[in-house]
Order: C-alpha cells, then structure tokens, then sequence
C-alpha cells in the first residue's frame, strides 16, 4: 500500500523548523499528521549539502515532477529538438517534421515541457518561441476585456494577497502556440511553487478541467487565482465553484508584468 504523500511548501518549511528544534522524523510526522514514510523520503530525496532546505526541496520535487511528463527519449533527439527550437520551429511544426521525416514519434506537449524544464533551469530555449506575450497582446482602441463574463479586476484583490502573507494565492498564466498546443503554469505568490499542465486544444472547457486538476492536490492551499485576460479562461466562474477560490484579472498595465 503506498503511503507517501505529496507534501506543500508550507509543511516544508514546518520540517525546516522541527528539524532546528530537535524533532526526530517520527515526531515531524506526528505534528504534520503524515506517514512517517513520508518524512523519511522527503528528507532523503530533498536533503542537499547544507541539510534540509524548504526552498531547495521544492526545486527537487518539481524537477522531478517535470520529468514524470517527459517521455524517455535518447540525448541526441533531444539535442535535435532543441537545435530546431534554436532555429526558431515551432513545437507542432518540430512534432509533424520529425515524424514524416525520422519517425520519432514526441508530441508538440513534450517539447513545451522540454522547454519549460530548460527554462527552469536558467535555460533560453523559451525565448525561440514564436508566441511571446508582448507580441501576443495589443492594447489598441477595442476593450477586449469584456469578451471575458463577470471577471474581476485585480484592482479587487485583497490586500493579503500583494503583501504575500500567506500561502494559496497563485498567479497563472497560459503560452499558446501557432496551433492548438496550450501550456498553463501556475505559481503560488509566496513559496513560488510552481505547477504546469499541458493541454492539446485552446478550447476554454479543457483548458479549465486541466487547470483544475493540476490544483486538485494543492485545494487546501489555493485562495486566489490572478490571471491575464486569454479568452481560454472565460469558465472561470466555474473553476471558482470546483477550487473554491477567488478569480480575478489582471488590467493592462498588470499584464506586461507578466511578459
């Protein structure tokens, strides 16, 4: 039966702290109301040169949560998709070349999160995407805003949330490609925990359910979501309902912060 559990930030730096006072795993375990198992493989697998360290373990955990979603391929395909990225490909456009031409069946998904897992890395693989969002966004004469029912500005949001007091309060934001691959990452304000989820279809129902699940494991923890204006997330009301929290919008000025 497994037992080990996924663990937050917060019970991060709550082990940090037990550590420091003398806590052994047993005791962490009793406090945080985890298996002990779960402590123990935290510890082992999250554990650096200068002991436990909450920041340093997240870092772990989401590298190797990345690469759950990275199909096993050999170095040097990866080297041929990251040259072709360099060349300034597309990601679907890469997908359809090397299958017609070499038969390497990788989906345009996997090489988004090959490049986000570079760019978490300190990598540039990001910046060879056609769809930035300083060019994706206009602010002309037409308020297209509105295209978006019953949003809420960030104007609304309450003070706890710019002051990060608190863990739960994440920004999210989505990269769209030229053709129907979607990537949405979202990053909790305080700790800077970081979640992505992959997505074939722009369509504003997938991208929601994706979304949601992605959040289904941090639930207790998510009391507020900002998000840029994409019309993919005009069902926002409904994800309000399913996470329980809060949605609200960023104003233009607010959305080149996020470029």
């Amino acid at each position: 039966m497994r037992v080990y559990a996924q663990l937050n930030q917060g019970q991060r730096y709550q082990i940090e702290a037990l550590l420091k006072t003398g806590h052994n795993q047993t005791m962490i375990a009793k406090v945080l109301i985890v298996h002990k198992s779960t402590i123990s493989r935290e510890l082992k697998r999250n554990h650096g040169l200068r002991g436990y360290r909450p920041k340093q373990a997240r870092k772990k955990a989401t590298m190797r949560h990345y690469e759950k979603f990275q199909p096993r391929f050999p170095t040097t395909t990866w080297a041929l998709v990251e040259a072709l990225i360099k060349q300034d490909w597309g990601p679907e456009q890469i997908s359809g070349h090397l299958f017609k031409g070499q038969g390497i069946s990788i989906s345009h998904e996997s090489i988004y999160l090959h490049i986000y897992q570079d760019k978490y890395q300190g990598g540039d693989l990001h910046k060879h995407l056609r769809c930035q969002k300083k060019r994706r966004k206009r602010y002309g004469r037409q308020d297209r805003r509105g295209r978006i029912p019953n949003r809420i500005s960030v104007d609304e949001r309450p003070a706890i949330v710019n002051n990060k007091a608190r863990i739960g309060d994440w920004e999210g934001d989505t990269l769209i490609g030229k053709g129907r691959g979607v990537v949405a990452t979202l990053v909790e304000r305080k700790t800077q925990y970081t979640v992505l989820t992959a997505s074939k279809t722009k369509q504003a129902p997938q991208i929601r359910q994706r979304i949601e699940q992605v959040l289904a494991t941090h639930r207790n923890r998510v009391h507020t979501i900002t998000y840029d204006n994409g019309l993919e997330l005009v069902e926002h009301q409904k994800m309000v309902q399913t996470l329980s929290a809060n949605i609200y919008f960023a104003s233009p000025p607010f959305i080149e912060s996020f470029a």
